[in-house]
């Protein structure tokens, strides 16, 4: 990889919110009230679950973990925008930066993870009631969760990595209150393209692959309550995912539309044709 020969830069700087101070001060408390009831509403729902046994259930041990996932995204980028709203210091270091990107992806595919687990808990307790018990054992509950944290983890080290071996060059503002993918790209001096490729490709195989699974869970539990000679009995069955249901589409319908912009899409494509291995094959004429 070339790498121009200009002073490396060692932070980054998140414009974030350009308002006065006034507007800043009353954005603090507004998203710190915020923080803090997520913080505390998640708190108490793990502390609730994990207090009584009756909940001791595969869907409120899934739903613990998520909350527990919840605390820590909003963990990673609230308290830097916080501090930067009150200080005034939008600075942060590359290593920083990168560290948390890490976190903020590892979180993004356990949440998911998750959905997709919790998804098939449901077609199991819906459409294989019988054996339902059997299956969703507490140690098969906790070997999922367990592998969907470590998938999520071991899975962001590669492209976490070959981004702290980035150089970044005069060019150092983020354009936004935390550190993402496509600004980091974009300030690099070094050719990023085929990191962009993997990395864009890592997270679409996790979203669209979960969504995929999520989907045909949900075709089977829609089939089976078709099925259900009462209008009750329907509602009934249908009212034990509808929560789920509900997140489902209100998380990937936010992430789809961020995923496919297509001005991303149509830069990335241009690039890839105009790239040499592509018109060494004729691609780019």
């Amino acid at each position: 990889m070339k790498v121009n020969n200009y002073t490396t830069v060692k932070e980054f700087y998140l414009l974030g919110f350009n308002f006065s101070q006034n507007l800043q001060l009353l954005l603090f408390s507004l998203f710190f009230m915020m923080y803090l009831s997520t913080i505390t509403g998640n708190t108490i729902i793990i502390t609730v679950i994990w207090q009584s046994s009756k909940l001791h259930s595969p869907m409120y041990l899934f739903l613990s973990n998520f909350a527990f996932m919840e605390i820590g995204y909003t963990s990673v980028t609230m308290p830097k925008m916080l501090t930067d709203l009150v200080s005034g210091d939008k600075r942060i270091t590359v290593s920083a930066c990168i560290t948390q990107l890490y976190f903020f992806f590892v979180l993004g595919g356990i949440e998911n993870y998750f959905l997709a687990v919790m998804a098939y808990d449901r077609y199991l307790a819906i459409c294989n009631p019988l054996r339902y018990s059997t299956i969703m054992s507490n140690r098969f509950c906790h070997l999922l969760a367990l592998l969907s944290w470590l998938s999520s983890f071991t899975s962001s080290l590669i492209p976490i990595y070959f981004l702290s071996k980035l150089t970044f060059c005069d060019k150092n503002k983020i354009d936004n209150f935390f550190c993402d993918a496509s600004p980091i790209f974009n300030l690099s001096c070094t050719d990023t393209f085929y990191l962009k490729i993997y990395f864009f490709t890592l997270v679409w195989t996790v979203v669209f692959g979960c969504l995929f699974f999520i989907i045909l869970s949900y075709i089977q539990i829609i089939l089976v309550i078709c099925k259900i000679p009462s209008r009750s009995g329907r509602k009934k069955v249908f009212s034990t995912c509808g929560s789920h249901f509900t997140v489902v589409i209100l998380y990937y319908g936010s992430v789809i539309s961020i995923i496919l912009d297509c001005t991303h899409a149509f830069d990335l494509y241009e690039k890839l044709v105009a790239s040499e291995p592509f018109r060494k094959k004729g691609y780019g004429k």
